[in-house]
């Protein structure tokens, strides 16, 4: 074989090690696959994380390698953030939630009204969310804005008397954090123990930050679609 085969080989591995470590220690791109967190991320919105907010694990590097034994430079969530996530049930599945509560806290949902350490959560009501996604049934749905804290944001409340919109009182165990998609009836979180349950710090894979394109009801490869596809309104968009 050539030199030139050789340097063209060497070139090529380099250029994927450089585009691993960047994926595993800096940013990684994910695609919003469904409407839990309606309406501040859509399905087909494409998003980047950072990796550096919360820390290292296996789960920074592709396949969760564990070459990390554990979490290193470890840094907490803060109570709003947008964070992916490894699914404790078989630690592969990427989620994508809000952290609603930190190591320590009290919550409980009261006729979908978040209630933290004895606090209630206001939220006002806003004209009704239109959704375009051709795969709901929710064409039209109850909008509020939620008062989070330091934070405001808005959620979805589809129905009243939703499957998850009066609970039991959570207390968050030490190293973990308890979510909720923004699409309050639409999410499976940490409100269901036994399919998500609490999150372990060490499934934590980064924040989300911003979207870097959208499209409505379309795959990314149907390129074909793009012109009529595209959402240009969402793209660089701050996630919030």
């Amino acid at each position: 074989m050539s030199r030139k085969f050789f340097n063209n080989l060497k070139s090529i591995l380099f250029a994927v090690l450089i585009a691993l470590l960047i994926r595993s220690f800096l940013f990684e791109p994910f695609n919003i696959p469904s409407g839990s967190m309606k309406p501040n991320l859509l399905v087909g919105d494409f998003i980047f994380v950072t990796k550096w907010n919360y820390g290292y694990s296996k789960h920074s590097l592709p396949f969760s390698l564990p070459i990390i034994p554990s979490k290193i430079f470890e840094s907490k969530p803060k109570r709003g953030d947008v964070v992916v996530f490894k699914t404790p049930q078989n630690n592969r599945t990427d989620y994508i939630k809000r952290v609603i509560g930190l190591p320590g806290d009290n919550i409980k949902i009261e006729n979908g009204i978040i209630i933290i350490n004895g606090e209630e959560i206001i939220r006002k009501k806003m004209p009704d969310f239109i959704d375009k996604d051709e795969n709901t049934i929710h064409l039209r749905a109850r909008k509020y804005k939620e008062f989070f804290f330091n934070l405001e944001f808005e959620v979805l409340d589809l129905i009243d008397d939703g499957p998850a919109d009066n609970t039991r009182s959570f207390n968050v165990p030490e190293g973990h954090f308890f979510v909720m998609g923004d699409n309050r009836d639409n999410s499976q979180d940490s409100r269901y123990i036994n399919s998500v349950g609490f999150i372990p710090f060490s499934n934590l894979v980064g924040k989300a930050q911003y979207i870097f394109f959208s499209l409505e009801n379309s795959r990314f490869l149907e390129v074909w679609k793009w012109p009529n596809s595209i959402r240009y309104d969402r793209i660089f968009k701050k996630i919030k």
